[in-house]
């Protein structure tokens, strides 16, 4: 006799799906990836992803993360051209409390377009024949509020069939319809919150002076949500092939414009400081303007479920959709596919509660990035409908604290952007030596402009 073959299937392709299955392939025998796009052979646009038109970035725990899930995968994305830049030391970065200073590196992020990351993590997922691509619609779960034992799904121009596996996995995004299904099945609701700032997005490409082509700092300029007004900042990321993406962003009230011929005007009327409108200059536009409004926080909350079936878990943004100016989304879809790996290996494939265990471990990184967008967007006029709780405000007060002493002090620099990258939890904030630092405050005098060197203000023609 032979042993059963062990299935799984991932309903969406995007990146967190596709880092699904790759952590799946380690310990099943199939996955079967259902995604509605006809996925790009390359690094090009798919419809079902619109918000890849605006600023990305992998934040060094993901991509430790990423790189675990997939040896050898950041060396591939650099050797496409994908950037590695320090962590402060390659940041212009105006806070709501003022200039960071560039200090010795901490940590890291990884720079490329969303296409090229995605297309390259693709390539290397598929070329592993334990997963397959089907593409169909996905029309819901099949089995009962006890346990799911496969998917309905309707390939493309053909009748709708059912799929059977050992586990299924929602990735389908903000779209996810996973709370419907479960209460389909009989579950009571899922508990879930949102926080909606109200913030469009705005994003062209441009091509970088030459000279500015390589080595140039990320300069962000971010508004301050506690002004009790609309905020507008704005983001400059090198990426491949020497072009910078700028995404200019602002809540109800200062959204940016659609139009080409404003986008510079309001980079530098609207924003807290036109240095990303004085590098425009003599940059040279190669899109139009992108432009969303799907930037709401929401956080659906599958692991406190008192009642949930078998075999079906949520991950990526169909568990936590992020506003995506704080760059977590890809750092949290990549350590939570590192943790539903190790889950599986930890208790064992079929074992009961798994798909518990897996959705808990899941929802940790996606906890730890939620907590950090919500001590910002939560003040934005019109965020919630009741406003920042007392936890929200007592939050932000230390955090704000903590942002302005980094200012001045590289230590403290050093201990939120373990934080930020995903690298270490909230609870370093905590240490007692960050408290007293926090309660002197910074240690070095503002800064008064960007802090832009000589070298890189003459490279991108700013003399």
């Amino acid at each position: 006799m032979t042993e059963r073959t062990t299935t799984a299937v991932v309903l969406g392709g995007s990146l967190s799906g596709m880092l699904a299955a790759r952590a799946l392939a380690d310990v099943v025998d199939h996955v079967t990836v259902i995604e509605r796009d006809v996925l790009p052979a390359g690094p090009e646009p798919r419809r079902g992803l619109p918000q890849a038109r605006h600023v990305h970035q992998l934040w060094s725990g993901g991509a430790h993360a990423l790189d675990e899930l997939v040896p050898g995968i950041v060396g591939r994305l650099r050797d496409a051209g994908a950037h590695r830049l320090p962590v402060t030391t390659d940041m212009v970065a105006l806070s709501p409390y003022g200039w960071y200073r560039r200090w010795a590196e901490s940590h890291h992020m990884l720079l490329c377009s969303r296409d090229l990351l995605d297309a390259t993590v693709r390539a290397a997922v598929l070329a592993d024949g334990r997963v397959e691509v089907v593409q169909g619609e996905v029309l819901g779960p099949v089995g009962t509020g006890a346990a799911v034992t496969g998917v309905r799904i309707r390939p493309r121009d053909l009748a709708e069939r059912t799929l059977s596996a050992d586990l299924v996995l929602d990735a389908t995004g903000r779209g996810s319809r996973a709370a419907e299904w479960l209460t389909d099945l009989g579950l009571p609701a899922v508990e879930q919150r949102e926080v909606n700032s109200g913030v469009a997005y705005a994003s062209r490409v441009f091509r970088a002076p030459e000279a500015a082509r390589e080595g140039f700092p990320v300069v962000n300029i971010q508004p301050d949500p506690r002004a009790g007004k609309p905020g507008s900042g704005g983001v400059l990321l090198p990426i491949e092939d020497g072009q910078w993406i700028v995404t200019l962003f602002g809540s109800r009230g200062a959204e940016p414009p659609t139009a080409a011929a404003e986008f510079e005007r309001y980079a530098r009327e609207e924003l807290r400081h036109p240095v990303i409108a004085e590098l425009l200059e003599y940059a040279e536009p190669l899109t139009d303007v992108a432009y969303t409004r799907t930037t709401a926080n929401r956080r659906r909350y599958y692991e406190r479920m008192p009642v949930r079936p078998e075999n079906f878990a949520v991950l990526g943004d169909a568990l936590c959709a992020l506003n995506p100016i704080y760059g977590h989304g890809m750092s949290v879809a990549a350590q939570g596919a590192v943790a539903l790996r190790d889950t599986v290996r930890r208790h064992g494939w079929g074992s009961p509660g798994l798909a518990r265990r897996i959705q808990r471990a899941v929802a940790r990184p996606a906890s730890a990035a939620w907590d950090l967008a919500l001590g910002m967007d939560v003040f934005y006029p019109g965020a919630t409908e009741n406003g920042p709780t007392r936890r929200d405000r007592l939050v932000a007060a230390y955090v704000g604290r903590l942002l302005q002493t980094a200012t001045g002090n590289g230590r403290i620099a050093r201990r939120v952007t373990d934080v930020t990258s995903l690298e270490r939890g909230a609870e370093v904030l905590l240490a007692p030596s960050v408290l007293v630092a926090a309660m002197i405050g910074p240690l070095k005098p503002a800064l008064n402009g960007p802090p832009l060197t000589a070298e890189e203000r003459k490279a991108a023609g700013l003399g």
